[in-house]
């Protein structure tokens, strides 16, 4: 089962916190991260590929965005 991090209704930093422990605590190579603003979709996707997982996919959904994110390699 993928990880899932719902982030939305929170403000930054939170989400990319929630983001990175998710990262660490990940078995699969992929997570969903669960966000509803701009400016958490860009840091969290940052967030991601500073720790050498590459976004997948982002996908509008409900007023917010459906990010995947999976490991390089």
């Amino acid at each position: 089962m993928i990880t899932t991090v719902d982030a939305k209704g929170l403000s930054c930093p939170q989400p990319v916190l929630m983001t990175l422990d998710g990262i660490k605590k990940a078995d699969e190579n992929e997570i969903l991260i669960l966000v509803d603003t701009d400016t958490s979709k860009e840091n969290v996707s940052r967030a991601a590929k500073s720790q050498g997982w590459q976004v997948k996919e982002v996908l509008e959904e409900g007023g917010g965005y459906r990010i995947t994110i999976s490991r390089e390699g």
